[in-house]
């Protein structure tokens, strides 16, 4: 075989081995995508599920206005339900939004960060979502009263200051709670910490994506 040949024929192997590469690459690529997807289908039905779990509270709301209270401590609590279910869709819908607008065509790195930026927004939903139930169940309570026509507060103001007070404490003790578990001398429990807040589909994508990003850097 002449020299011109033996060149050829290895500049096609090369080229055979670099397709070969790449698609191998963008069969790992794909499916890891794929997985990362699958991972975030358990999400995008809790945000469903989330927004139908604000609905009631606005249904609840609804219920109080149509039998016209005029009360103020009676509006006050309304409103507040009423202004918490909307508050629980409009999370659950950023979250979603976030997760509709992910390019999968995109740089892995780009996946990441859009991922990233719906972690953020989850986790400022399950705060918006759960931390206002230490106050919550008060103005839920003034509601359902005021639907029996009973007014809570005028018959029982002890039992509503005595529950701020209890309420208060436990947000205070909350947050205390969450800053001593982020100290860095408790690495496992502030990883711990994380993890809930961050939730299990959100961390399997997340793992999907760092895996992708280090396959492509070998």
């Amino acid at each position: 075989m002449e020299l011109d040949e033996l060149k050829t024929a290895w500049r096609t192997l090369d080229q055979r081995l670099e397709r070969g590469n790449e698609i191998n690459l963008q069969l790992f690529r794909d499916r890891r995508l794929d997985k990362a997807r699958s991972s975030l289908r358990p999400l995008f039905w809790g945000q469903i599920a989330q927004m139908l779990f604000g609905l009631v509270f606005i249904a609840l709301a609804a219920l109080l206005w149509s039998d016209k209270p005029d009360v103020i401590n009676v509006i006050v609590a309304g409103v507040t339900v009423q202004a918490y279910g909307v508050a629980c869709i409009l999370m659950a819908g950023l979250v979603l939004g976030g997760m509709r607008r992910i390019d999968y065509s995109s740089p892995v790195l780009d996946i990441q960060k859009q991922v990233a930026g719906i972690r953020r927004t989850y986790i400022l939903s399950g705060m918006i979502a759960g931390l206002p139930w230490w106050f919550l169940w008060l103005p839920i309570l003034m509601v359902l009263a005021a639907l029996a026509g009973v007014n809570l507060y005028g018959h029982a103001p002890a039992l509503i200051w005595s529950g701020l007070g209890v309420a208060a404490a436990g947000l205070i003790a909350t947050r205390w709670l969450l800053r001593w578990s982020r100290n860095p001398k408790r690495p496992r429990l502030a990883q711990a910490v994380d993890d809930a807040l961050t939730g299990a589909s959100l961390r399997r994508a997340q793992a999907q994506m760092e895996e992708l990003r280090r396959f492509e850097q070998e």
